[in-house]
């Protein structure tokens, strides 16, 4: 036998210490930024330029959309740099462009017309407590591991309402994107080219083409600061802002400063909260479509707790900097997984990129017309507008299709105050829910010649056994199923007084509350009361130690089988 080799010179690797690496795993959930990859020369190269790909897109939508939300334009600066460093050092999902999304920023707008003049000191404040209770319940839901409630928002109606929401989008950036100087009422009224500014059109229009085509060449390439950049030239040099342009303007340089908007009046909460659940809804929703492809690329499990907490901490920082809530951006986190990026490293280095156009370079922002602005946020929500989703949805469920249609117009017709289309939506989504537990599917069985047990009068097969009524509920034996299926089983008994016996095929009954125990008792009773028995199949474990539990599994009236084979054999030897 040859000897054993001897270890190779050097020093030996070390198993970790169950101790450290439980230390290890506890920092981690607390800091998730400490399970980043080292990083290494390799890595930062690849970073850096997905880095600045993206941060080169932040800076002119972050200013696109804070003229949406009616904000002071070096606030989608501002919500461009901390929200993003917060949420991309707690988050799980570090390659999200998290920053001002139009969706967040539409819905803060409208959300407060009425409530203050839209640039003022109060808009801003109010912006900000949005953002600040928005966080606060993201930040609440995490904590208590709340994310599930996701899922009561369905595709037909996030669909419905964001094809309604890009459209209000659209209508309330076109007079911005051609230079338009009155109102449509008065357009209409007195209709004359000489309400529009011919420059402010051409520089936006020119604008909106480029950066279609430039999408259509190469979707991840930067061209929002290239065209924005090339329009700020062009208008320098036209002198368009001497000319009483509508341009950027001045922009405060330096890092944001800590800023408390004061208390809230009850009045002004009371309008804040629908409008806040709304944008932590929708702003969660955003997050959520990127967050499952990042993972869903990186072969990872999502977690959506941890996320709700990032991103809520990160809303509420962008509050205390006076800005307003930011989500992330589907578009940017697609570009940033595009471009190459492997960890949050990638998003560090964007944040460098925007720090240093806070420091810096916001005076290079002046002359960029605003016409060119609205012509970003256009490119950008026109890839929201899928007309073939109800169409799509149609074919599949028209119950559903009808839900997202009425979210749609609900939305449309509510403006300014949209968020009660996505609410009326989530009400008849949930009504159709509760629609479809209280009427189950209860099929009387019969088997059919390949051996399966399907609908007997469907497939018109004759009954299994002469006294025997056999039905299965595709459904669980609780509060919502128990009455249809006791009505069902006492109606047929009534109906027809030879019936002995009745068998519940259980195997579709994964859970029995309360209300189905008492139901179940019910049901036995009224089969002994014929003069024979309770027959079930495949009854499941949590059923079956629910029933024991109950004491209803001892005793004369009832009879258990373990597979729809030994019931089927069973059965047909009933006596009459």
């Amino acid at each position: 036998m040859p000897p054993a080799p001897s270890p190779a010179p050097g020093p030996q690797p070390t198993a970790t210490p169950p101790a450290l690496s439980d230390r290890r795993r506890a920092l981690q959930r607390w800091f998730p930024f400490l399970a980043w990859p080292r990083p290494g020369p390799q890595l930062l190269q690849g970073e850096f330029w997905a880095g600045m790909t993206v941060g080169l897109m932040l800076v002119p939508q972050g200013v696109a959309y804070a003229a949406l939300a009616g904000m002071p334009l070096v606030t989608g600066i501002y919500a461009s740099l901390v929200p993003a460093l917060i949420a991309v050092l707690w988050s799980s999902s570090t390659r999200l462009g998290v920053g001002p999304t139009a969706l967040t920023s539409l819905l803060i707008g409208a959300s407060l017309t009425g409530m203050a003049e839209p640039g003022s000191a109060q808009w801003v404040a109010l912006a900000a407590w949005m953002a600040l209770l928005s966080g606060l319940v993201q930040l609440l839901l995490g904590a208590v591991r709340g994310g599930w409630l996701l899922n009561l928002v369905t595709s037909p109606v996030l669909s419905g309402f964001t094809q309604a929401a890009a459209l209000l989008i659209l209508a309330s950036q076109l007079p911005a994107l051609l230079g338009l100087r009155t109102t449509w009422h008065a357009l209409a009224a007195s209709p004359s080219i000489h309400h529009f500014d011919g420059t402010a059109a051409a520089f936006g229009l020119g604008s909106l083409a480029l950066l279609t085509l430039a999408r259509r060449w190469r979707s991840s390439f930067p061209s929002a600061i290239v065209i924005v950049g090339m329009a700020a030239l062009a208008s320098r040099a036209l002198g368009y802002a001497d000319h009483d342009g509508a341009v950027v303007g001045h922009l405060p340089s330096g890092l944001p400063q800590p800023y408390w908007p004061g208390w809230l009046s009850w009045e002004q909460f009371g309008q804040l909260l629908m409008p806040v659940l709304v944008v932590t809804l929708v702003s969660f929703l955003e997050t959520a479509s990127s967050a499952k492809v990042e993972h869903q690329q990186g072969g990872t499990r999502w977690n959506e707790n941890q996320d709700l907490i990032a991103h809520g901490l990160a809303k509420m920082g962008s509050g205390l900097c006076g800005s307003f809530a930011t989500s992330a951006s589907f578009s940017r986190s697609a570009i940033n997984l595009y471009a190459g990026a492997k960890s949050g490293w990638a998003t560090i280095f964007a944040l460098a990129l925007v720090l240093a156009v806070l420091l810096w370079l916001t005076p290079a922002l002046y002359h960029v017309p605003q016409s060119v602005l609205a012509a970003v946020v256009v490119a950008a929500v026109t890839s929201l507008i899928k007309p073939a989703v109800l169409w799509r949805l149609w074919r599949i469920s028209r119950v559903e299709a009808l839900i997202g249609g009425l979210t749609f117009f609900l939305t449309l017709a509510t403006a300014p105050r949209m968020y009660w289309g996505v609410l009326a939506g989530l009400v008849m989504n949930l009504c159709h829910f509760l629609y479809q537990r209280l009427h189950p599917r209860i099929i009387e069985v019969g088997q059919h010649p390949d051996g399966s047990l399907r609908d007997r009068h469907l497939w018109l097969l004759p009954p299994l056994a002469p006294a025997l009524f056999a039905v299965r509920m595709d459904a669980e034996l609780d509060f919502a199923s128990a009455a249809a299926l006791e009505r069902r089983i006492s109606d047929h008994l009534a109906a027809h007084p030879d019936m002995r016996h009745v068998c519940l095929f259980a195997l579709p009954v994964n859970r029995i509350d309360v209300t189905g125990v008492e139901c179940f008792a019910r049901l036995r009773g009224l089969a002994t009361a014929q003069g024979g028995a309770l027959h079930v199949s495949g009854m499941k474990l949590p059923v079956e130690q629910v029933l024991r539990r109950a004491g209803l599994l001892d005793g004369p009236g009832l009879v258990l089988y373990r597979t729809d084979g030994e019931a089927l054999m069973a059965l047909q030897r009933l006596p009459l």
